[in-house]
């Protein structure tokens, strides 16, 4: 055996990939629906981060952080803007464990609560973070982490405490099921967090680059998070992530805090870059497709095999009542490239990029193999 078993395979090998469109060893071409768990938000293999890929390979691969970056500042300009210091790292796990320990020193707390059913990684401590007991089995967790009910402001208030240090929830849980955050539930959320002395963190490891046709999902809610982290689609399929936070915290990550060798490297910068320059052209139109997505799905709520659907933006669950790891199999079978979630959940997280038609003639071809 040369590769642990602990992921579960499709038979099937892709050898090159272009926008939502992935072409197996045989030359059959599938429509991607999953984005590469959603990484590939501006397409897969897109022109403009291939571009700047093959630039920066010629110039500098690796430069460690003993020495002045002018692409990170470059990227977190375009990340954060003028109201946030960024941190990079190499994955959202690493984002995440990044805020964790911010968030401590910050405050001088411990406790972490994060929700049920939530993902934020598998690393230590974002595993701990993890609300899923499936992501636990069989392992012991660090302590300082608690679990309230997502969407209920009351089971969060009975946990809060002067040893919270933040409160860090997915807007739209993924992993869980594509389950999204109420308003309401947010907005009071941030007050009695804030009124508690405590941080308000959002993970937009999955929600972040327009995948729910904003920038950032907390966009969407109104506010400005203390910290975020940033991941999956930063760069468009080259490893990177990134924790954000505001100005007013950057001090509490003075030297030594925290590092990384890897964390902003200029291949992954460059590739990070191009594709918040592909972005900010695609979402100023972006409306029209996610309201084509969810006419498409609107049809979806009356098949006999589906519960509900649900979602924001270009991301949607649909819940059914028969196993949807059945479902992405014989969806793969017709050449459609989906994902499964938490609560039977067919997961569809499209690239931002596939046409229209490729977007509509895909739906139909899933809503016709549910009412089967």
């Amino acid at each position: 055996m040369t590769l642990f078993p602990n992921y579960q395979r499709a038979p099937l090998t892709f050898k090159k990939t272009k926008n939502a469109t992935w072409t197996d060893g045989k030359n059959n071409e599938y429509t991607d629906l999953s984005s590469g768990i959603g990484v590939y938000n501006v397409g897969a293999n897109n022109d403009a981060v291939e571009s700047a890929l093959i630039a920066q390979a010629k110039e500098i691969w690796h430069l460690p952080n003993l020495y002045e970056n002018e692409l990170q500042e470059t990227v977190a300009a375009k990340l954060g803007g003028e109201d946030y210091t960024t941190y990079f790292a190499n994955s959202g796990a690493e984002a995440n464990e990044a805020a964790i320990k911010l968030a401590r020193l910050v405050t001088k707390r411990e406790t972490i609560i994060t929700f049920k059913n939530s993902f934020h990684g598998r690393t230590y401590g974002a595993m701990s973070a993890t609300g899923q007991d499936s992501i636990h089995y069989g392992l012991p967790m660090l302590d300082g982490f608690q679990y309230a009910e997502f969407n209920d402001i009351n089971s969060l208030k009975e946990l809060l405490n002067k040893d919270v240090a933040g409160v860090m929830l997915e807007l739209v849980q993924g992993e869980g099921g594509v389950i999204p955050a109420h308003q309401d539930f947010v907005t009071e959320l941030i007050q009695v967090v804030h009124d508690n002395g405590s941080l308000v963190m959002i993970d937009e490891v999955q929600t972040g680059m327009g995948r729910t046709g904003k920038k950032f999902a907390f966009e969407n809610y109104h506010f400005q998070p203390d910290i975020f982290t940033n991941a999956k689609a930063l760069a468009n399929g080259v490893p990177v992530g990134a924790m954000l936070a505001k100005n007013e915290f950057a001090s509490s990550f003075s030297y030594n805090a925290h590092g990384s060798t890897f964390g902003g490297n200029p291949l992954a910068m460059s590739a990070a870059s191009a594709t918040l320059d592909e972005l900010s052209l695609i979402l100023p139109n972006i409306s029209e497709k996610i309201n084509l997505f969810w006419q498409e799905l609107a049809a979806f709520k009356e098949l006999r095999n589906v519960v509900e659907v649900r979602g924001l933006g270009m991301m949607a669950g649909i819940e059914l009542n028969i196993p949807v790891k059945q479902v992405v199999a014989d969806l793969l079978d017709e050449k459609i490239v989906t994902l499964g979630a938490g609560h039977n959940t067919l997961r569809l997280l499209p690239p931002l990029t596939i046409s229209e038609a490729q977007l509509t003639t895909s739906l139909q071809k899933i809503k016709q193999l549910l009412s089967q």
